[in-house]
């Protein structure tokens, strides 16, 4: 069976084409600035280097023209990967929040209406997937959409953990925490057992990045989350808040002039790593600043990596202790300093990293510290298998 899975974002379409009969990558694609005068196309056919590679530039509409110059390059016959596009069996979507429309289901009216609804707690995020998803409904009627919402893995969490303090009607709204990033951590924790052997394993899966969140995870399910009712919560993101006081909120519209609508798009598109630093997003940008004394950045990576610390060791709390912690995500991949400083001085805990383990670390690998009683691993995440896994399983099961 082979899914097409599919990243989204307001004017860009990424994709990897997977074939689940022995879970092999057939290729994988990316398209930016759709909408613009000059969108850019680069498609591999093939895993590594490939055996195909198409690479243009065009003016493209929307994602659904976008979908189908990929499934136009994928069924080419002298460069593609599939005989027709009756192949693909469906597309799957890492969709982000639909409140109690969580799981793993078919794109339909009452999806799309739920997450349009939403769009004021996740609006990086529901905004661009409901207009494509419309676009990719119409423009391929024979094709089924499937959508594996974020909040699914964390369903398994306690109402003590999920609830907030706040009246009991609220609930009724969906006011809690939904946790995020869950086919990240899925495949942590799938990955985890599979490299140990184990099934049993208490995990913490630290998925850094852009977007950044922390899940304890006992025998392959979700116990806790960092993040909360929306996608700005938990730890500091890139240019998203993190974990804000909202009684500030009055303080700021009084101060500041500007209303409700004009701080919470501050809060999610112009805080987090950036505002505090007033200077970048990027940690990579950060952290070469930080190294040339920017007070800003200093401080930035500094609360990183505090807000880090302190929810790892709640999570510990949660779970009892921990058999393994997993850095994975853009930032706990590649950065060698958060690892190191997120794991500076935590024998209390039995964790202890190898200094030139992680200075060395590339891919999947061990980075665990001589005694230490916590595994410490780096592993790159495959968020889009976990996709294609669901919708495929959906399908399979609908057939």
């Amino acid at each position: 069976m082979k899914i097409l899975v599919a990243n989204l974002g307001s004017t860009s379409f990424k994709f990897k084409l997977y074939d689940l009969d022995g879970e092999k990558q057939l290729a994988r694609g990316a398209i930016d600035r759709i909408g613009g005068d000059s969108s850019v196309v680069s498609i591999q056919i093939g895993e590594g280097d490939g055996t195909g590679v198409v690479e243009s530039t065009a003016t493209i509409a929307d994602h659904a023209v976008a979908v189908g110059i990929c499934l136009d390059a994928l069924v080419d016959p002298d460069t593609g990967c599939l005989s027709g596009v009756e192949d693909v069996a469906a597309i799957g979507f890492k969709a982000v929040f639909a409140a109690e429309l969580s799981g793993v289901r078919l794109v339909d009216d009452a999806l799309l209406e739920r997450m349009e609804s939403l769009s004021d707690v996740a609006p990086a995020h529901n905004p661009p997937y409901v207009a494509a998803m419309r676009q990719l409904t119409a423009a391929f009627p024979g094709i089924p959409l499937v959508a594996a919402l974020e909040t699914g893995f964390h369903e398994t969490i306690s109402a003590a953990q999920r609830a907030y303090a706040v009246p009991a009607e609220w609930q009724q709204h969906g006011v809690m925490r939904w946790g995020y990033h869950g086919a990240s951590h899925r495949y942590i924790a799938t990955r985890m057992a599979e490299l140990t052997g184990r099934e049993d394993l208490r995990v913490i899966s630290c998925h850094l990045g852009g977007s950044s969140s922390l899940a304890a995870i006992d025998s392959g399910v979700s116990r806790a989350a960092s993040m909360g009712m929306s996608p700005q919560s938990g730890l500091p993101h890139n240019n998203r808040v993190g974990d804000f006081d909202p009684f500030a909120l009055p303080v700021l519209m009084r101060a500041t002039g500007k209303g409700l609508e004009e701080l919470l798009d501050d809060l999610a598109s112009r805080s987090g790593l950036l505002g505090l630093s007033g200077l970048s997003g990027d940690l990579r940008d950060l952290e070469e600043a930080a190294g040339q004394g920017h007070a800003g950045a200093v401080l930035a990576v500094e609360h990183f990596v505090t807000a880090i610390r302190g929810y790892l060791a709640s999570q510990m709390a949660v779970l009892g202790g921990a058999d393994v912690v997993v850095f994975t995500g853009g930032i706990g991949e590649n950065s060698v300093r958060i690892r190191e400083a997120v794991c500076s001085d935590m024998d209390w805990c039995g964790l202890a990293i190898d200094q030139q383990a992680n200075a060395n670390a590339r891919g999947e690998v061990e980075i665990t510290g001589e005694g230490s009683r916590v595994a410490t691993w780096v592993v790159p995440t495959n968020e889009e298998l976990i996709v294609a896994r669901q919708a495929a399983g959906l399908v399979e099961d609908g057939a």
